[in-house]
């Protein structure tokens, strides 16, 4: 079955394995995804729910997009993405997906914006080689020979310097390591395309889209010990859909009983000698 949602991405992290395996993950932080608009066959020729994340100020939203998300009974969003191919029938306008959509194992595409490059060179924007940098040589990055002049125009597609970057990118097939309910976030295995805080779309993949099974992920237990009440505070970080166990115990420490000596001042000592 199709599934998608909208989330941003945070950074990039490691997992390890309980057979000692490190997991390179991206971290992309989802917050409640509202349905915006259900399209059917009937009456816009498709079926399709559109997601909306990450409220917006009513002051900066114009009216059509306020008139949009009153029917959902929701505030303006920033990000808007359809997600098509899947049974619109379970599905009502205004309803709220959270991060519990996916479950650990799920394989899915991630779409979003590339990194800007502006204006490169063909070496670095088409991985064009470079020439000979000693010698005499007057021909190092240029873009070189362009082929025949017969067409007497440049065709389409030729590989020249141009913008690069900040264009929609999808990479396939990577596999949900952890979801993370508590704090809302997805732990996905490997890169995804966009800087950091940049808006995501995470869905079933197209290609394969069953579930490998969660894998065993190594819990980490941080102990802080509280200077005030001699407290040590257990908490198990475990990243593999448990429940966070957070234990709290009590030091006790042994009463020292102090011995008071007396301290014979010098007129008590003269005293004692003058009576002797």
């Amino acid at each position: 079955m199709t599934k998608g949602i909208l989330g941003r991405k945070v950074g990039m992290t490691e997992v390890f394995t309980t057979d000692g395996k490190l997991i390179p993950v991206t971290v992309v932080s989802v917050e409640p995804n509202v349905i915006t608009q259900i399209k059917t066959v009937e009456k816009d020729g498709y079926n399709s729910i559109q997601l909306g994340a990450f409220d917006k100020r009513e002051k900066v939203s114009n009216k059509p997009e306020m008139g949009h998300v009153k029917k959902a009974n929701t505030t303006p969003k920033r990000f808007l993405k359809e997600i098509k191919g899947l049974d619109v029938t379970n599905y009502e306008v205004g309803q709220v997906i959270s991060v519990d959509v996916f479950e650990a194992g799920d394989i899915v595409d991630v779409t979003g914006t590339s990194k800007g490059k502006g204006f490169q060179g063909t070496i670095k924007r088409h991985n064009f080689s470079r020439g000979p940098m000693s010698h005499g040589s007057h021909y190092h990055r240029a873009v070189g020979s362009r082929g025949p002049m017969r067409p007497m125009r440049v065709l389409k597609g030729k590989k020249l310097p141009g913008h690069m970057g900040n264009e929609q990118v999808t990479i396939q097939n990577l596999e949900i390591i952890a979801v993370d309910v508590e704090n809302s976030c997805l732990l996905i295995s490997g890169n995804i395309p966009g800087p950091k805080k940049g808006y995501v779309l995470v869905k079933t993949a197209i290609k394969n889209g069953e579930n490998k099974g969660a894998k065993e992920l190594v819990s980490y237990v941080v102990e802080e010990i509280k200077e005030d009440t001699n407290e040590i505070v257990t908490e198990e970080i475990v990243v593999n859909n448990e429940t966070v166990e957070t234990i709290e115990e009590t030091i006790e420490t042994p009463d020292v009983e102090t011995e008071t000596t007396e301290v014979e001042t010098e007129e008590e000592t003269s005293q004692k000698d003058g009576e002797e």
